[in-house]
């Protein structure tokens, strides 16, 4: 089930087009090999949100080779520079990604760790000011006491697949995976400590900001 009407996905992704060769590089793999990463549309999106906070530390749960770390990247070196947490467990995909980023320039602001995300983000000092969660869905629920304590008042989480294919609006979907997404969901509604809109952005992007 796709969530968003296709005509809308289309208008989204002409309008978000970036003529970016690195980028595009980056996209066509995604493709090629059938794996899933942001796409133009949350990743811009991710850059303006980081733009917006000015960030200069970034944590980002589960990082692919690199594709929307470029594009936090990119802004914490426009913000004036500062750190991007790159975290996978594959040791392969972070040395792809440290190739990207340094064919980017932008080896000097990011931070590369082949570890469990949220083991990771635990043993890291904060705060942050955006935190960028896209671990396994089943471990949403429990990844959130670790990001509310390592993200400063002020600062930004945003979480990918939310909409998680349309599986949300199947109720008989007791999944571990779509469980997860819904009960982060509403943990982080129902915080007061979070100010939260979930945006039908490509698959969903949850961006909450910390209050309290």
């Amino acid at each position: 089930m796709e969530p968003l009407d296709s005509r809308v996905d289309r208008y989204l992704d002409e309008l978000s087009r970036h003529g970016d060769p690195l980028l595009e590089r980056m996209e066509e793999r995604a493709r090629a090999d059938d794996f899933p990463i942001i796409g133009p549309v949350a990743g811009r999106f991710c850059y303006q949100a980081a733009r917006m906070l000015g960030a200069r530390r970034i944590f980002e749960l589960g990082s692919g080779y690199g594709y929307s770390t470029l594009w936090f990247a990119r802004a914490v070196a426009e913000n004036g520079g500062g750190e991007v947490f790159h975290t996978v467990w594959d040791e392969s995909l972070s040395k792809e990604a440290r190739a990207y980023i340094a064919e980017a320039g932008l080896s000097g602001v990011v931070r590369f760790t082949v570890s469990e995300a949220v083991a990771a983000l635990k043993e890291s000092a904060g705060p942050f000011d955006l935190i960028f969660n896209d671990i396994e869905k089943d471990g949403y629920p429990a990844s959130l006491p670790t990001i509310k304590e390592k993200l400063r008042v002020g600062g930004a989480l945003i979480v990918d697949n939310m909409l998680w294919y349309g599986r949300v609006f199947d109720a008989d979907d007791r999944s571990a995976s779509t469980s997860g997404v819904r009960e982060a969901t509403r943990l982080v509604y129902d915080d007061p400590d979070w100010s939260a809109s979930l945006l039908p952005l490509r698959d969903g992007l949850l961006l909450a900001i910390k209050v309290a």
